[in-house]
């Protein structure tokens, strides 16, 4: 079957259910999109993944079963959201054992499939179908927006703003400590825009 694979475009608040978050999914060649409901955790898990330098004191359930799956010499090949149903993603994700080449293919919810694949580096593929069914084009002008209302989503409030490099080293350590990841990403992202300006 021919493929289309995607890359994270950024997780925003669901404009449509409360409490969840929307993961967006791109088809580059294309610019189609794929908006993916996601609860809190998934969220979290998916963003401190793709944030490589903030690892959380205990490990998350995702990270725990990453762990698993290096000890037992697999390794994670790819994902492939392969069906939509009454507005829900079926998704596989695909391990391959290193010494025998043996594969192995599991059912798994997409928010947790994407939660894997960052850990792994893994690409994430779709079908003709779903992409059919499911995709979205959005016009220029409405992805800016949708890129800025994430951007708000994630920044900092203003008072991260008026603190030194050091006080927010601090505070994004005692987070990390707290588990309160969300606020660790808020502070990660005022330092990195940091470093950028100083760059």
């Amino acid at each position: 079957m021919d493929y289309k694979q995607l890359i994270i475009r950024g997780i925003s608040y669901s404009q449509t259910q409360s409490g969840a978050y929307a993961l967006l999914l791109e088809h580059e060649e294309t610019h189609i999109k794929l908006p993916v409901v996601i609860g809190n955790f998934e969220a979290q898990s998916i963003s401190l993944g793709l944030e490589k330098d903030i690892h959380p004191p205990r490990p998350l359930t995702h990270d725990l079963f990453s762990k698993f799956i290096v000890s037992t010499n697999y390794e994670l090949v790819s994902v492939i959201i392969y069906q939509i149903v009454d507005g829900v993603f079926f998704s596989n994700i695909n391990f391959k054992n290193k010494g025998t080449e043996e594969e192995l293919i599991l059912d798994a919810r997409t928010s947790d499939a994407v939660a894997m694949a960052v850990r792994f580096d893994a690409p994430i593929f779709t079908t003709q179908q779903v992409l059919n069914e499911a995709g979205i084009l959005l016009e220029l002008e409405d992805a800016s927006k949708e890129e800025q209302t994430f951007s708000e989503t994630v920044q900092a409030e203003d008072n991260l703003k008026s603190l030194s490099m050091e006080e927010l080293q601090k505070l994004l350590d005692d987070a990390v400590k707290e588990e309160d990841y969300d606020t660790a990403l808020e502070i990660q992202e005022e330092i990195k825009r940091r470093k950028k300006k100083i760059d």
